[in-house]
């Protein structure tokens, strides 16, 4: 999807440091994909935190499937 917006070309340089790439467009669209994975994780770690997780298992059921390995 094509949009325009204004940026301040400062942070437009950020960004492109930031994300490793050097054109605009492909610089933006990186950073707002890395955003959005962020503000899902916080997501997912502030419910897991407050126990709101639908997660079935319990840690003592995880050990006991025994699916971590120990070298």
């Amino acid at each position: 999807m094509r949009i325009t917006f204004e940026i301040d070309a400062k942070d437009l340089k950020k960004i492109q440091q930031i994300t490793g790439q050097s054109k605009k467009s492909p610089a933006v669209s990186r950073a707002l994909a890395d955003f959005l994975r962020m503000r899902e994780r916080q997501a997912f770690i502030e419910k897991a935190l407050a126990g709101q997780t639908d997660y079935p298992l319990t840690n003592e059921e995880l050990e006991a499937r025994d699916v971590y390995e120990t070298r």
